[in-house]
């Protein structure tokens, strides 16, 4: 495979391993499942049990293990045709998974404050004509 195919196969295969690290990490969907993870992670008895747990509230941790299922699913490899590909693929795919999500979360962000904006305005719009 050519770099170039390498490249786009790579910048393709984050998006669903970023889908998936947000949506397991992040939506209500698994509202219950991240809010036991939570209190585990933070109550569990032992340092194991604390960490296993974590990985399912972040998504930064989590997205290296959706990598490396994705990888083992597609035997992507980057630059090398090796072990040496797949670990450079691994922490390349995290990255860029990690790009997306970022993306994603500031957009979210926007989305939100533009929100918050059109209430304000529409509750003093509101409130003058009740005056």
């Amino acid at each position: 495979m050519s770099l170039s195919q390498q490249l786009l196969t790579l910048i393709t295969l984050g998006l669903p391993v970023a889908s998936v690290a947000w949506t397991v990490t992040h939506e209500a969907i698994f509202r219950e499942m991240q809010e036991f993870c939570k209190t585990e992670s933070r109550t569990g008895a032992s340092v194991i049990k604390r960490k296993f747990f974590y990985l399912f509230t972040c998504e930064y941790c989590f997205s290296h293990y959706v990598a490396a299922i994705f990888l083992a699913i597609t035997r992507f490899k980057l630059l090398f045709p090796d072990w040496r590909g797949y670990l450079i693929s691994l922490f390349a795919l995290v990255w860029v998974c990690n790009f997306y999500i970022s993306a994603y979360n500031r957009l979210r962000l926007n989305i939100k404050h533009e929100h918050i904006s059109i209430d304000e305005k529409q509750r003093q719009i509101a409130q003058g004509e009740e005056k």
